[in-house]
């Protein structure tokens, strides 16, 4: 197991041991890709540990495909590891593609989403949480960055809870423990090429 050297010891009166089980509040963020897939990846680790895992996609319709979705949802099924759901929240809407109509759908998805995650970390419902795209919801002004900060501090348990998405709230990224921001060097599309099977989706 790779052990690491922190940088500073927190006089918080825990021990090394303690520490170790703190939750863990995560976000992936910022132009490049792959936030998603260090998300599923996570979730992976989550399953392996034989903890129940919960996904919440916010943007993604619920006719799209995720690879990660068919994996993940086999090897919760597997009873090898943990358990595994997988909640889609969002009816199309994308930060690319817009219509007004579409707007009051996703904005009112949105924020059933985000009460059911609410209702979930109150309940201990899942170990590990996947809040998959949800700063669109909270940069868009739907869900309020400060409510969330607030919920998830105040959570029982050692549920960890990663968020994905570009453009998460400064609120959000000064109380998360673990804050990885993607940036863009090259990408197949700035040369007009289209998502491929396999890379994508």
């Amino acid at each position: 197991m790779p052990k690491g050297v922190p940088e500073s010891v927190p006089d918080d009166g825990l021990t090394t041991r303690q520490r170790r089980t703190l939750p863990i509040t995560a976000v992936h963020t910022g132009p490049g890709k792959g936030k998603s897939t260090a998300a599923f990846g996570m979730a992976l680790r989550a399953w392996n540990q034989g903890w129940p895992v919960g996904v919440f996609q916010f943007v993604k319709s619920a006719k799209w495909k995720v690879g990660e979705e068919n994996a993940l949802r086999v090897l919760g099924a597997s009873g090898e590891g943990g358990t595994v759901d997988w909640h889609k929240m969002g009816s199309g809407w994308s930060w690319i593609q817009r219509s007004s109509e579409m707007e009051m759908d996703s904005e009112a998805a949105a924020k059933e989403g985000w009460e059911q995650v609410k209702r979930d970390l109150a309940a201990e419902t899942y170990r590990f949480y996947v809040l998959d795209e949800f700063t669109y919801p909270m940069h868009w002004g739907w869900v309020d960055p400060e409510e969330v900060v607030a919920v998830l501090r105040d959570r029982p348990g050692s549920q960890h809870v990663v968020i994905t998405g570009r453009y998460a709230p400064e609120p959000l990224t000064a109380f998360a423990d673990l804050v990885t921001e993607m940036t863009k060097v090259k990408h197949p599309m700035d040369a007009g090429r289209k998502g491929q099977r396999g890379i994508e989706w």
